[in-house]
């Protein structure tokens, strides 16, 4: 087995690729002049469902079907009634928009989402950024130069390449790490994907709830419009309340429900086709599309803003991919969501030939009288768990978000030990749920809130398809054919929907782009500052070989315990150092220069968490270390990752041993190594001396332990244009203020907390 030591490897060693096979040739022990990771025990890390026997994948399926269809599955709640506002006009019209949602649901969520999309999963996580940070990985596409080549050493990194097309990919890459506009625009385009599904987050509670309480009015039809909306302000205003207890406290619960519904749709459905007309089956002849259009011309096409609402939720499967695998999406998908809608929709298709005029209230109207008040009262808990499966994958995909540096430091809470992906976000949840309930009590009816629904939904789908094309040629190395096809069916398809649904602008469709405008100001304005920060800091970093004049300078005495102190860099010794020496000319005992990073991956194993660095001569006991963590990795609290980072620590200080020179002959210790054995490493009488380093860190670490911080007020420099200033001086100021403070984030506690004041000019 090829090994990689902290510090210190064998060059020439074959690590990489399928065969497992390795070139030992005249090596030499060698250090490093960066930071290198503990990659000696390459991390298996398996992620949720990612093996498992056929009794475990079915379970899995079973739980799918609860956590991420409620959306799409409730969808015949509104889709029909939304395209056909007016009313029917004819009754062949009714075939062909049966059709047009036969071979829709057929070729996005089936065709694209399921069998193509989901596999473009970031080591198993999905959405618009997991998207974003494959891409990134296998290309300096992102604006922050935080990149290092020990990075692409955990275990997590790599991917294996699924094609030859190598010299296409290459050019890909050329492209798109020279090109600044290439960056700035697939950055873009990720946070507006991000900023829809927001927005699909907050329309979802609103119509599926106020499509469900609706139909109550079947049965009460004195209640007016309007009380109908207070009916479900309240359901609305639980459902946000409740999402602090995470789903995982109610999702046992969610599988046998949706089922259920799944169960009564699709009997309702059959019941509708036997009863009234099974010739509906015809729509399955896609020249009832063509029909279609030539019969209804323009109002044809702008109908189809309604017909795109029955995949809306499409995008959840592949945003809460970590909570499953894909083959369980893939059998439940195809065995219980896709055969019970169909049904359903067929059903009401069936209905409607016979009983036209109820088109405005098709799904209730079409339920037998029997079944009326357990499929209301389903309706009901279903929408609520829609809305609760959209607002997981929203808060899911935000969290990346933030760590990837693109949204201010809100509190993350992982509310579930079993999915990882399962996050709240609290500040997010209260205006998420303020703005659902606007949108409720303004709009009043799901036709104008389905008008702003489809913008999001097939914003969203536009994006995914355009990052996945990027996928295939960079990463899967796909023949051009596969890609060209991919790229011009799906787009060409999102296209047509966009531009019906854009006829409805001015009929709700604005409120998303208001929406995703705020939201993509705020991620952009937050990223713009972080980026410029970040590159400030970088260019006024104090060398690591100066640290010993700093300390002579200030006269620097030594106390007690052990010191961390944060920065954002990953080399260097950052500004707030030197300042902190100015103000206070004193160092603790033990001295490490901490940088939380986060890769654009979702895991690192905990053994490749820290990377160390002696800073100065040995007696200085200072170090540098970066933490690095997975955008779905959660930070330990204070005492366990204090614990941790203390005995990572002496596994360094024990192997950095073996890099001392050779006190007798004053020569490195060197060797040459055989074909297939390892070099043997000594340490040179060292022993008592990395015992007695140790010792001191866990005396120094019964002291305390302090952490300090740089509170960096960042201002716009007095050259700089008007817009910068406002950017700036007003809007960052006001994020950085009123949002969590990084010692929260980072779970530092408060006594044990030490900020030092500095100013940024950018």
């Amino acid at each position: 087995m090829c090994r990689n030591l902290e510090l210190y490897f064998f060059f020439g060693c074959g690590c990489g690729g399928g065969g497992g096979g390795r070139r030992v040739q005249q090596q030499r022990l060698k250090r490093q002049d960066s930071l290198y990771g503990d990659a000696e025990k390459v991390s298996n890390t398996k992620y949720h469902g990612s093996e498992g026997s056929w009794s475990r994948l079915l379970h899995l399926a079973f739980q799918s079907v609860g956590i991420i269809y409620g959306d799409v599955g409730t969808s015949p709640l509104y889709a029909i009634s939304s395209t056909f506002p007016d009313g029917v006009k004819n009754p062949d019209d009714l075939l062909g928009v049966l059709s047009l949602i036969l071979y829709t649901l057929i070729l996005i969520p089936m065709v694209k989402y399921v069998f193509i999309v989901l596999y473009a999963d970031d080591n198993g996580d999905g959405g618009t950024f997991a998207l974003y940070s494959l891409i990134s990985r296998h290309a300096k596409v992102r604006l922050i130069p935080n990149q290092q080549d020990e990075d692409a050493m955990v275990s997590n990194y790599g991917i294996e390449a699924r094609s030859s097309q190598l010299r296409r990919a290459q050019w890909l890459k050329q492209k798109l790490e020279s090109s600044k506009a290439a960056k700035i625009g697939l950055f873009t385009i990720t946070i507006l994907g991000t900023s829809m599904v927001m927005g699909d987050g907050t329309l979802t509670p609103a119509i599926s709830v106020l499509s469900a309480v609706s139909g109550i009015k079947e049965k009460v039809p004195s209640l007016t419009e309007t009380q109908v909306v207070w009916i479900s302000v309240p359901i609305l205003f639980a459902l946000f309340s409740v999402q602090r207890y995470g789903t995982d406290k109610v999702g046992y619960s969610f599988a046998p429900i949706i089922t259920v519904w799944f169960v009564l749709i699709a009997g309702i459905g059959i019941y509708n086709l036997v009863v009234h007309d099974i010739g509906v089956l015809r729509a399955f002849n896609p020249m009832y599309i063509v029909d279609y259009f030539r019969r209804n011309g323009k109002d044809g096409w702008v109908s189809l803003g309604g017909v795109i609402l029955c995949v809306t939720g499409t995008e959840g499967m592949f945003a809460d991919l970590s909570h499953f695998n894909i083959k369980a999406i893939q059998i439940s998908f195809n065995t219980i969501l896709f055969p019970s809608v169909v049904l359903c929709y067929m059903g009401q298709t069936a209905y409607l030939r016979k009983f036209p005029e109820d088109v405005a209230d098709i799904f209730f109207r079409s339920i037998p009288a029997l079944m009326f008040w357990p499929t209301f009262v389903i309706a009901i808990l279903s929408a609520i768990i829609a809305s609760q499966a959209m607002l997981s994958g929203a808060f899911a995909i935000l969290s990346k978000a933030l760590s990837l540096g693109c949204f201010p430091s809100v509190q993350v809470i992982h509310t579930s030990n079993s999915y990882e992906g399962q996050v709240y976000i609290p500040e997010v949840n209260f205006l998420m749920g303020l703005a659902s309930i606007i949108v409720t009590i303004t709009f009043r009816t799901t036709t104008e809130i389905g008008n702003a629904y489809g913008i999001c939904v097939v914003t969203v789908f536009s994006i995914t398809t355009h990052l996945t094309t990027i996928v295939m040629l960079l990463i899967w190395k796909k023949k051009f054919v596969f890609v060209f096809l991919f790229y011009i069916v799906f787009s060409s398809i999102e296209l047509i929907y966009l531009s019906s649904i854009l006829t409805k602008f001015v009929q709700g469709g604005y409120l998303p782009f208001c929406f995703s405008l705020v939201l993509m100001a705020l991620m952009m304005t937050w990223h713009y500052v972080h980026v410029n920060k970040y590159w400030y800091e970088l260019d006024h970093i104090v060398p690591t070989d100066e640290v010993t004049a700093l300390l002579k300078k200030h006269d620097v005495r030594r106390i007690p315990g052990v010191g961390l102190l944060y920065s954002d860099l990953v080399q260097g010794i950052p500004l707030v150092f030197p300042r902190l020496m100015q103000k206070i000319p004193s160092v603790h005992s033990v001295f490490l220069f901490m940088s939380i990073k986060h890769l654009p991956i979702p895991h690192v194993a905990p053994v490749e968490r820290f990377l160390f660095r002696q800073v100065g001569p040995r007696e200085h006991r200072m170090f540098r270390c970066v933490a690095r963590y997975g955008y779905s990795d959660m930070l330990e609290e204070s005492g366990l990752f204090k614990g941790f980072l203390m005995e990572r620590l002496k596994m360094f200080i024990q192997d950095e041993a073996a890099f001392e020179t050779n006190p007798t002959t004053g020569a490195t210790n060197t060797q040459t190594c055989s074909e297939g054995s390892a070099c043997p490493i000594t340490f040179d009488g060292n022993s008592d001396l990395v015992e007695k380093e140790k010792q001191l860190i866990d005396m120094e670490m019964e002291r305390g332990v302090v952490y300090l911080m740089g509170e960096a007020n960042v201002i716009a420099a007095p050259t700089s244009s008007i817009v910068k200033k406002i950017v700036v001086d007003y809007v960052y100021t006001f994020l950085r203020k009123n949002l969590t403070e990084g010692e929260k984030t980072l779970s530092i506690p408060k006594d044990e907390l030490l900020k030092v004041g500095i100013t940024y000019e950018i």
